[in-house]
Parts: C-alpha cells; sequence; structure tokens
C-alpha cells in the first residue's frame, strides 16, 4: 500500500515538471522560447529611404527637364533656323543683318538707388589707397573730417589737363555770374518798381481780406519777372508768415518783415555781410555719349571715386570749367543749397513740385579738379573747416567779414594751393542717418583767393540729389521714358556713319 503511494506521488511529480511552469517566481534561468510569424511588409525605415531616393530622383529629372529647355531656346531654335536658311541661301550671297530689335537697342539703366554710399575719413592726415584706373592706385589723404574733405594727387594726367582747358577754349568761356545765394548770403536783387509796402500788400492779398496768406505769395512767385518783387524778398516774407502764430500777415506785419527784406547787405540780427561775389570766366563740357574720351573717361573715375549710382553721376550738372585770370577771386560760398518746402531742385524740377516759388541746387558732392598749377595766389579756402563749433555770427570778426577772400582769404582755416592734377572730394551735405542726403553741411563753405602771378584752370564736377528719395526716383524713371522713347525712334531712321556724327564739346 506504501509503495503504491509513493509510486503514485512519483507520477504526479514527473507529470508537474513536464509542464511548463507559468509562476512568475519561476527560475530566471530558463529562457523560454517565443515563436513569431515573419511579416511579409517592409519596416519603415526602409520605406522611408525608398522614398527620398524615389523623390531626388524625381527632382533630378525635373531640373535636367529644365535646363535643356532654357538652353535650347527661341534664342538657339533662331539660331539653328537662321544657320539652315544661310545654308540654303549662300548660293545667292550673304543676306543683309536683321534689323535690331528693340532689346537689342543700348538702354542706360537709370533705375533710382536709395543708398548714397559715403566715403569715411578716419582722421585728418589718414592714407588710404583707391583703384581709379587699370594697373594703377592713387593715394587719398583725408584733409578735414568738418567739411569731409579728400585730396587725390594726379587724378590727372599733364595730357588730360592740357585737353580739357582745350576743349574749354573751342567750346568758349563766357563771364561768370554770381549764383544763387547760399545759406547767410545775399543775392543781387534786381531793380525794382517804385512801389511802397501798402501797394505791395495790396498786390499780393488776391482775395483783398486784408489778410495775406500763403499760397498768394506763392501765386505771385511764378511770375518770376523780379520787377517788384524779387527772390530774396519772396524768401523773407515766407520766412516772416511761418513765424507768424496766426500763418497769416496783416498789413502791419506785413510792413515789418517787407523793411526788412528792403535792406540789403543786413541780416535781421543787425550783422553785415557782403554780397558773394566772384570774377572769373567758365563754360560747360557735356560727358555723356559722343563726347571727348578724356570727358567720359573723368566721369568713369569719379564713379569709382565715389562709389555711387552711374545713373546719378550720368544724370548730373555737366563738366564746368572755370577760368581766373589776374585777380579773379569767388567769395567764400556753398556748392549746394538748404532743403525748403517752399523751393525745388533744379535738376528735378520736372519731378518735383511744380508749385514751388523757387529752385535752388542740390549737389550731394563735388569733385574739383586743378588744371594747372599757379605761382602765387590762387588757393581754395575753407574758412571754418573743422571749427569745434559753427556760429554764422563768428564769420565777422573784427568787423571784416571771412567771406570776402579779397581781403580775409590768408585768415582761413585751411588753404589748398593749386596743382595741377590733383583732384578734391567734400560732401556738401551730411548723412539722413538712412543712406541718404541730410542737411547742407555748413562747414563746406568754401572760396578762391585772388590770382596773384599766373592763370588758374579748374573743373567742377558736382552729383545732383535730391534729398526727396521719392522726387529723385520719378525724376530718374522719367529720363529712362524718355531715353527709350528716343531709341524707339531711332529704329526708323537709317544709322549714320561715325565721320556724320556731330560730337558736342
Amino acid at each position: 500500500m506504501e509503495e503504491t503511494l509513493e509510486d503514485f506521488m512519483e507520477q504526479e511529480e514527473t507529470k508537474d515538471s513536464d509542464e511548463p511552469s507559468l509562476s512568475p517566481y519561476n527560475s530566471p534561468f530558463r529562457s523560454t522560447r517565443l515563436h513569431i510569424q515573419r511579416s511579409n511588409v517592409c519596416s519603415r525605415a526602409y520605406f522611408v529611404v525608398v522614398m527620398v531616393f524615389f523623390h531626388v530622383y524625381i527632382l533630378n529629372v525635373i531640373a535636367l527637364l529644365l535646363y535643356v529647355h532654357y538652353n535650347n531656346g527661341p534664342g538657339d531654335l533662331g539660331s539653328r533656323d537662321g544657320a539652315a536658311v544661310a545654308s540654303v541661301g549662300e548660293s545667292r550671297g550673304p543676306l543683309p543683318p536683321p534689323a535690331p530689335g528693340p532689346r537689342d537697342l543700348p538702354v542706360e539703366d537709370h533705375s533710382p538707388s536709395f543708398s548714397l554710399p559715403r566715403i569715411e575719413g578716419i582722421r585728418v592726415g589718414h592714407v588710404q589707397r583707391v583703384s581709379l584706373v587699370p594697373d594703377r592706385t592713387h593715394e587719398m589723404k583725408t584733409l578735414s573730417l568738418k567739411p569731409l574733405l579728400f585730396e587725390i594727387p594726379g587724378f590727372l594726367s599733364e595730357e588730360e589737363c592740357r585737353v580739357v582747358v582745350q576743349l574749354a577754349q573751342l567750346k568758349g568761356l563766357m563771364e561768370s555770374q554770381a549764383p544763387a545765394p547760399s545759406h547767410g548770403q545775399e543775392e543781387s536783387n534786381q531793380p525794382l518798381l517804385s512801389l511802397s509796402t501798402e501797394e505791395v500788400f495790396s498786390l499780393l492779398d488776391l482775395n483783398q481780406d486784408g489778410l495775406l496768406q500763403k499760397q498768394e505769395i506763392i501765386s505771385h512767385s511764378h511770375s518770376r519777372d523780379g520787377t517788384w518783387l524779387s527772390p530774396h524778398n519772396l524768401r523773407q516774407i515766407l520766412t516772416g508768415l511761418e513765424d507768424c502764430p496766426t500763418g497769416m500777415l496783416n498789413l502791419e506785419n506785413f510792413r515789418r518783415v517787407y523793411d526788412v527784406s528792403q535792406r540789403p547787405g543786413k541780416q535781421q540780427n543787425g550783422m553785415v555781410r557782403n554780397q558773394f561775389k566772384q570774377r572769373s570766366k567758365h563754360t560747360w563740357l557735356y560727358q555723356g555719349l559722343g563726347s571727348h574720351h578724356v570727358l567720359h573717361a573723368l566721369r568713369n573715375r569719379v564713379i569709382s571715386l565715389t562709389h555711387l549710382p552711374s545713373a546719378l553721376v550720368e544724370l548730373s550738372e555737366p563738366l564746368q570749367v572755370i577760368r581766373y585770370e589776374h585777380g579773379d577771386f569767388s567769395n567764400a560760398h556753398y556748392d549746394s543749397s538748404h532743403s525748403h518746402s517752399e523751393s525745388t531742385c533744379t535738376h528735378t524740377r520736372l519731378a518735383g513740385n511744380s508749385s514751388a516759388p523757387g529752385e535752388v541746387s542740390c549737389r550731394y558732392l563735388t569733385v574739383l579738379f586743378y588744371l594747372t598749377s599757379i605761382k602765387e595766389g590762387g588757393e581754395t579756402t575753407f574758412p571754418v573747416a573743422d571749427n569745434r563749433t559753427y556760429d554764422e555770427q563768428a564769420l565777422v570778426q573784427d568787423g571784416v567779414d571771412l567771406t570776402d577772400t579779397q581781403e580775409t582769404c590768408d585768415r582761413g582755416n585751411l588753404r589748398l594751393k593749386p596743382t595741377a592734377g590733383t583732384a578734391l572730394l567734400w560732401y556738401n551735405h551730411l548723412s539722413d542717418g538712412r543712406g541718404w542726403m541730410g542737411e547742407l553741411d555748413e562747414y563746406s563753405l568754401h572760396g578762391d583767393c585772388p590770382a596773384r602771378h599766373g592763370v588758374k584752370w579748374v573743373a567742377n564736377s558736382w552729383v545732383n540729389v535730391d534729398p526727396d528719395q521719392q522726387v529723385q526716383a520719378r525724376y530718374q524713371r522719367l529720363v529712362a521714358q524718355r531715353h527709350q522713347a528716343k531709341s524707339g525712334m531711332e529704329e526708323h531712321y537709317q544709322p549714320l556713319s561715325h565721320s556724320d556724327l556731330h560730337q558736342d564739346l
């Protein structure tokens, strides 16, 4: 009985040992084999790799098709057709060249650029190298920081100086007249009719309401005959009107303003100032297409020196050549003018404010060329260069006007002796901080001392820029449209030979 019970227990233990245990407490050393069924679907990583290669292949095919399309476009097709026609008609002789289309005509790019590069002066005496002509570098020396003034020796060769002088003599010179006065200077008034203050007020008062308004003054300024109201009087009246709190002038206020404007040679502060005077002869030389190659090269050299857009330089004033004989001079003046809402720039008057009463010169910078050397006198003077501060009253010291170069040329802060081939570059305006032309730099006041021994020849190259970017842009678009229209008209005419072209000096 006992043996039978032991046999039964051994069989149960054997049976338990044959069945796998599901208890979590089984020995960790016993491994169980999992049977996983293999899938026929590709893994995700393999699918991503295949799709990437597929898209790259498609993009390469598209790029190849675009390359073939643009390199075998209408131009190549036209050339193939032309070659076929030439081969067919070879026995008949050469065909005449086709007339140039509108795209083949040379059209200058006058698109506006809204950035005016400016050369850094670093410090007075700093020398930097500039590349203006092939295979040569020039040294540019900083002479002043107020105004920003540079000197470039050897800008012109002796032969180029001689050619410019000869071209000016062939063109013919005229007596120089005093230009429009700059800040703080009086202009020569034309003879006025003998009218009383009340009569002038009545003429300006269009609606006869006893009050003079701004528009009434501007409407009378368009006549510009100067017989009874000079530009100087007009500016004085406008200034007095703007200072009036009501924006209008009655007869009493007008009498006070008009009496001040009638005093020549005096400022409102009572300081006596001489009228701007100069004595010289000058002419203008065109530098565009068809001009002498020396003049064209000088313009390109100015573009390389200033780093300004070529359209600004090409659309600026022609080259002015001046001759100073014995005793000739020019009082200290500004090449440019203060920007004012009631004035428009001369070079952009077609695209500017047509209702503006006056026109002023807007010259961003000046490049002056010395064409001859002079033994004595003839220096270019900057009376207030690098002054710590600028005070207009300081221009008159002990009753002597520093702008009068005939009397006080030796008292200028900076004087430069003329040397043939040397160029001076200075900025007439400050930067507005946004890459455009700002206010007039009052330190750019300059003049020419009297020539004592010898004849002085100089040339001025100005770059005209309107302080209003939008006006400058409209002006350049207007010039570009006219140029394209002119080019279109020339298609209907037979081109002239080079010998038939008239080159303007």
